[in-house]
């Protein structure tokens, strides 16, 4: 058997000469931040080479164009630098991001 990891997202990549770590985490059952949304939690880091980093990225984003394809996934319109440096967060017309379910990822928005 081999051994699953679960994670609510990416927290952090860092990239060091030839090498990029990826710390993934996961949602605490237990710990709670002001707003009173659970604290993402570092659980392990993925060490790649550039290499392997951009092979993978590159599976993902097949992953993710097949997702969108079969209307799993909705695609926002990209945002303009204006809307960045207005705090505007979403430029869609849904919901914003402050009335999402706190427990939902933040890879997802």
């Amino acid at each position: 058997m081999h051994a699953e990891i679960y994670t609510d997202g990416i927290e952090e990549i860092t990239v060091g000469g030839s090498i990029v770590r990826v710390d993934i985490v996961s949602l605490s059952p237990t710990e709670r931040d002001a707003n009173n949304a659970p604290k993402k939690v570092f659980r392990q880091r993925l060490i790649f080479s550039i290499e392997a980093f951009a092979n993978s990225v590159e599976v993902m984003q097949n992953a993710l164009q097949g997702l969108v394809d079969a209307g799993v996934v909705k695609r926002n319109a990209p945002r303009s630098p204006s809307d960045v440096m207005s705090g505007n967060p979403d430029i869609t017309g849904s919901a914003s991001h402050a009335s999402r379910n706190p427990n939902a990822s933040s890879n997802f928005r």
